[in-house]
């Protein structure tokens, strides 16, 4: 949380403005943010300065982890962060590989489970990570990416958080994230948690101990109709000590998390938090 608030105070005092031509709205925006989540001890981070529905973070993640491009899926598992970038996102809309109401397009777990090879065949890419991590290998290659620029125009939106890297060292299993950009007040409280999650969820189902996880991002923002609700409300309140994650020690294998696994197995103890905020969406 401390490390949350701080990067919201960096970016308002050391932020230089920027035009965003998707949203058509400015950003206040610095460049370069590190930050590091120890799972071993489960110190959840989530933010205690306003209500965090952390739920729909998990969920969504949920979704990425199965290959969903629906949003329509989204929603059954819990998530409807996806609603607006399918059915209101205008160049999305006017795109003609939209396949209709919901579609999503090949974004995210479509990119990680079935990244499309130039023989027509898929890959698995997470499959693969699994797999390597149960038996214990680490081929400094064990990769999971959602980037992939030649399929760009057949998708919603480009992924923000696009890259996941595991490192195995002995039993210990770390992560290194990377997001290109984020909307700090928004999207940064929904990443924190997934990130966190996905290295305390891979350690689970591969058999290892969770040891920390390292959030890279490229591009901090806050938008402009974001400004004065950080600055003169959430940084003027005084955060919670951080709650903990537990998720049900039934999930075994990638396999139960693409069949029977629903939000119902995690569970986060002792959540205090402040009111929630309104923050405007950009789409």
């Amino acid at each position: 949380m401390k490390q949350y608030l701080a990067l919201c105070q960096r970016i308002i005092e050391e932020g230089t403005w920027t035009q965003n031509k998707r949203t058509g709205k400015k950003c206040l925006t610095v460049i370069d943010a590190d930050l590091t989540y120890d799972v071993a001890s489960n110190k959840f981070p989530i933010v205690t300065t306003r209500r965090s529905f952390w739920k729909a973070a998990i969920a969504e993640f949920l979704g990425y982890l199965r290959g969903y491009d629906n949003a329509a899926d989204f929603r059954v598992l819990g998530a409807k962060t996806w609603d607006a970038n399918a059915n209101e996102n205008k160049a999305w809309l006017d795109n003609p590989a939209r396949k209709g109401e919901d579609d999503l397009g090949r974004v995210y777990g479509v990119q990680g489970r079935r990244w499309q090879k130039p023989d027509g065949s898929t890959l698995d890419q997470l499959r693969k990570l699994v797999d390597d991590l149960s038996s214990g290998l680490d081929d400094r290659a064990e990769i999971l990416t959602f980037y992939n620029p030649g399929e760009f125009e057949l998708g919603c939106l480009r992924p923000c958080m696009h890259t996941h890297t595991f490192s195995l060292l002995g039993d210990t299993l770390f992560l290194t994230s990377y997001q290109r950009s984020c909307d700090v007040p928004l999207g940064l409280n929904f990443n924190q948690i997934q990130v966190f999650a996905f290295l305390a969820l891979m350690a689970q189902i591969t058999g290892n101990k969770p040891g920390k996880a390292f959030h890279k991002i490229v591009n901090a923002h806050i938008y402009e109709d974001q400004l004065e609700l950080m600055r003169d409300v959430q940084l003027s309140r005084e955060p919670f000590i951080p709650p903990k994650l537990h998720i049900n020690p039934d999930i075994k294998s990638l396999e139960d998390i693409e069949s029977w696994v629903t939000l119902d197995d995690f569970k986060v103890e002792g959540y205090q938090h402040h009111e929630p905020i309104a923050y405007p969406f950009s789409v």
